[in-house]
């Protein structure tokens, strides 16, 4: 019974440190009491102790404060379109990754699963970082910065694989929506190229992305495509990057999702 006996000494633990806090709580609140009779001595010594007690408090308030004040690690929550039958943030976006950054960042390195990186630079001078988001505003708990110093490739794109759900059961009739936050050093211009493959043909989309708004929006009409439905097997979204030499990106943000067009 391993099992239960672990669960027997957290539990223990766990009355200890409550029957702690509460002879701690009603020792203070006894001293508090008592402060207006106390010896001088008796006042000092109180006071020193509780000096040393404020001081851990506030350390403990002034990080608790600060973390609880982040998105959470993990979050998936974003605002969805009516209607809405799939959506996702990928996990660069959602949790701490195992290599969180990449210097000298070569073609077709990987941040975590879902990005890649792609270029065709003969001496790379590109990092790639992933960063906690701290803004109030931020829903995403990560962000991913590229740093880009002297470019000598012809393109510089990030490619994010698409799960297999985003392709379960599409149709002609889907908008696929992406929203992102992006903040640049200098203008830039930003390209999205939705891929689908389906059979030996691959459908493409392209929207430029509108960076004169704080959160960018674009949408792929799947009713202009040629898409065959029944053949899809996957899909991924290249960022493509126009002239990103000397230039720092910041993406805070990046979630997917798709819905049926509105029937006319």
């Amino acid at each position: 019974m391993p099992e239960a006996g672990d669960r027997m000494i957290e539990f223990r633990s766990v009355l200890l440190d409550w029957m702690t806090y509460r002879r701690g709580l009603r020792r203070w609140a006894r001293a508090a009491r008592n402060a207006p009779r106390m010896s001088l001595a008796q006042l000092r010594t109180e006071r020193k102790r509780a000096r040393s007690l404020l001081f851990c408090l506030h350390e403990f308030m002034k990080v608790a404060d600060s973390r609880l004040a982040l998105p959470v690690e993990g979050s998936d929550a974003f605002p969805r379109p009516h209607g809405t039958d799939w959506s996702w943030r990928p996990r660069l976006w959602r949790e701490v990754l195992e290599r969180p950054g990449i210097s000298s960042a070569q073609s077709k390195s990987r941040m975590g699963d879902e990005v890649t990186l792609f270029h065709d630079c003969e001496r790379s001078e590109l990092t790639l970082r992933q960063l906690r988001n701290t803004r109030a505003a931020d829903l995403a708990p990560y962000g991913l910065r590229m740093d880009v110093l002297a470019f000598d490739g012809s393109f510089l794109s990030l490619v994010v694989d698409l799960p297999r759900e985003a392709v379960g059961g599409l149709r002609r009739n889907h908008l696929v929506r992406m929203d992102t936050i992006v903040e640049m050093e200098k203008p830039l211009e930003i390209f999205a190229r939705l891929n689908i493959r389906h059979g030996p043909n691959t459908e493409q989309i392209v929207r430029e992305l509108p960076l004169d708004h704080d959160e960018i929006m674009v949408e792929f009409d799947l009713a202009y495509s040629k898409l065959n439905e029944k053949r899809i097997e996957r899909a991924w979204i290249d960022l493509i990057f126009e002239n990103p030499q000397m230039s720092q990106v910041i993406v805070r943000d990046l979630t997917f999702s798709r819905r049926p067009r509105a029937a006319l």
